[in-house]
């Protein structure tokens, strides 16, 4: 479903994302793990266009971005970090307007929205204003919104980030029904090691921009022997999973000298 080799992405001279490849099977809950500032985001950004590659090859269900950009986009569905919601509209009518803006026809559309409301446990509260919803109805809200046209994959960019851990389970267990039920492959990015090893069945870690090791959460503890994935993860990047803000400040100030030039 996913397939990337050699990619790479430079802002000036600042190297982010620096040759990295991977595949990801249709139907698989696939994490990549890593330090702030390691190329995450950077790679989910490149992963749904916003941002274009440097080089490498990046294909999406066997289409190249570079090619076919507007056909990706209707592939997937995707949760960033930012809330995107618009909190003074109901959670009916962001769903609509999601809707809308797909093309998903009408009565779809309803069915849908009614599906996945009752499924993330909004439905009762789909006329209700979204500024009047909790972070963690607000975020049930977005992943149930990127999934409303029905796409064949969904990024999640630390979709669980600031919940309290019943939040964190409930809506994990949302996700995998309906990655069982509607084989949606998802492809998350977390800070939670405990989430990732009970989710995914594949990771990828990535630090200072490279790919550092891909196997399931057994065989890198098998890899590293070690007894969780936490370790693991250690023993393979040398920080904890909150460690480097140096190098995601590093990263923005590189970032932002590189734009700054280009304003001139």
């Amino acid at each position: 479903m996913i397939h990337v080799a050699g990619l790479s992405k430079k802002f000036g001279d600042f190297t982010a994302v620096d040759q990295i490849s991977f595949d990801v099977a249709r139907g698989e809950i696939f994490a990549f793990l890593g330090p702030n500032g390691a190329g995450k985001t950077t790679t989910i950004k490149m992963l749904t266009t916003l941002l274009t590659p440097t080089s490498g090859t990046l294909e999406i269900d066997g289409l190249d971005l570079r090619t076919h950009a507007n056909d990706v986009r209707k592939t997937f569905g995707i949760v960033f970090q930012d809330p995107s919601l618009d909190g003074d509209m109901t959670g009916a009518e962001n769903m609509e307007l999601h809707g809308i803006f797909y093309h998903v026809p009408r009565k779809i559309r309803a069915e849908r929205t009614e599906y996945l409301l009752k499924l993330f446990e909004l439905w009762d509260r789909r006329t209700s204003v979204v500024k009047t919803f909790s972070g963690g109805m607000k975020r049930r809200l977005e992943i149930a919104r990127g999934l409303l046209h029905t796409p064949k994959i969904l990024f999640l960019d630390e979709p669980t980030l600031g919940l309290d851990p019943q939040t964190r389970n409930q809506l994990w267990t949302h996700v995998k029904r309906l990655n069982q039920e509607e084989q949606v492959t998802v492809f998350l990015t977390t800070h939670y090691m405990d989430e990732a090893e009970r989710v995914a069945q594949r990771i990828a870690i990535i630090d200072h921009g490279k790919i550092v090791a891909q196997n399931t959460p057994d065989g890198l503890k098998e890899e590293t022997k070690t007894q969780s994935l936490e370790e693991a993860f250690l023993s393979l990047t040398g920080n904890t999973i909150r460690d480097e803000a140096a190098s995601s400040n590093e990263q923005l100030r590189q970032m932002a000298k590189m734009w700054g030039g280009n304003r001139r």
